[in-house]
């Protein structure tokens, strides 16, 4: 059965953009179940054994939704935080107040960014519980925090310099490729793979494991159609499009397609679904929302065909669809999003690439 719906507020949907997580609306309006959020170091049920903490973070984006479900014996964890000191005095606390008397017995990680497996290392420390996450997360996840290559180095200094970049800027961002290392505590050896379609039952209930990409490499969502929750991750947030990036390792991508491909696997949710997700309110209205993000991502990419007009470099139509000042770290997500949306026209055949004097040059077919 499911639980009885929270209270539920209304409010618009912020047409602002954030760099690194980007625009998204539409003239809709979702349902939120709360007012506001609990404060760090507290938590606030959201249905029957489901737990919503939420902890800061050290950018313009500045918080992140973590979750803990009852295990049973133990507590569930369902991302970890980024890892600062900060953010590990406010465990210490939850562990000592509201989830004390119960061990950790798992941790999900939906996905490898810092504000999600950052802790993930430090509370498996000493502790008998087992990280799960999917394969590929993983495997992204260790890779990053134990690459030290000079190969690292030079895929990154050839990437942005092909976008267009300056050699001071390149050479601030390949400074920056030591950046996950500082954000995350030791990525644990072993882990138990999780993947799309499967049923993790956690405290007696069943969740299923929903896996998107374009955002992350396999981003893992879970569904509980008892509660009628869907824990979603980045995958879907209520007032920001989530990062769709190119990134050095893999410069001819498409990870905008892979992305709206991926919102497809919510086209069978319950429209009254209350989506929980890692940034802003827990939320009703899925279906618009997706229709929204959609709608978004169209838009861009006709910004950025008008851009190919005629032929164009990476970082022309990054300033076309960010026409502002851009510091190093927004311009590494700046530059990551216009190519995603560049590599999503090339894969459509409405644009051509081509190499030039060692730049990237793009022009509608």
């Amino acid at each position: 059965m499911r639980a009885a719906p929270a209270p539920a507020v209304r409010f618009p949907l912020d047409r602002a953009a954030r760099l690194g997580q980007s625009g998204g609306m539409a003239d809709q309006s979702l349902t939120y179940a709360f007012e506001t959020p609990p404060d760090a170091g507290t938590v606030r049920e959201v249905a029957p054994g489901v737990l919503w903490m939420r902890m800061p973070l050290p950018f313009a984006l500045d918080h992140v939704n973590l979750w803990a479900l009852d295990d049973g014996d133990g507590w569930c964890l369902v991302d970890t935080g980024f890892a600062d000191d900060a953010i590990k005095g406010h465990w210490r606390t939850l562990l000592a107040g509201p989830l004390a008397g119960r061990p950790i017995s798992r941790i999900v990680v939906t996905h490898m960014h810092p504000d999600h497996i950052g802790l993930a290392g430090w509370l498996l420390e000493d502790r008998p519980a087992t990280l799960l996450t999917t394969q590929a997360e993983w495997l992204a996840a260790r890779m990053l925090w134990l690459d030290e290559s000079d190969g690292l180095k030079r895929a990154y200094g050839r990437f942005y310099h092909r976008a267009g970049l300056d050699d001071g800027m390149v050479a601030s961002l390949v400074r920056r490729r030591g950046a996950y290392r500082r954000s995350v505590s030791p990525v644990p050896a072993e882990f138990r793979p999780i993947r799309h379609g499967q049923t993790l039952t956690v405290g007696g209930r069943p969740w299923r494991v929903l896996t998107g990409r374009g955002h992350s490499p396999d981003h893992a969502c879970l569904h509980a159609p008892d509660l009628g929750l869907l824990i979603a991750g980045d995958q879907v947030l209520p007032r920001i499009s989530p990062n769709i990036s190119v990134w050095p390792s893999a410069p001819e991508a498409d990870p905008l397609g892979e992305y709206l491909d991926s919102l497809g696997m919510f086209a069978e949710m319950p429209g009254d679904v209350l989506t929980l997700p890692s940034h802003g309110l827990p939320f009703r209205g899925l279906a618009g929302r997706i229709a929204a993000l959609r709608d978004h991502h169209e838009e861009r990419l006709t910004v950025t065909l008008d851009a190919c007009r005629a032929p164009s470099g990476a970082l022309a139509v990054t300033h076309a669809l960010f026409p502002r000042a851009l510091d190093t770290h927004q311009m590494m997500f700046a530059v990551g999003e216009a190519l995603a949306h560049l590599n999503r026209l090339v894969a459509g055949g409405r644009l051509t690439r081509r190499l030039e004097n060692d730049r990237w040059t793009f022009v509608a077919a």
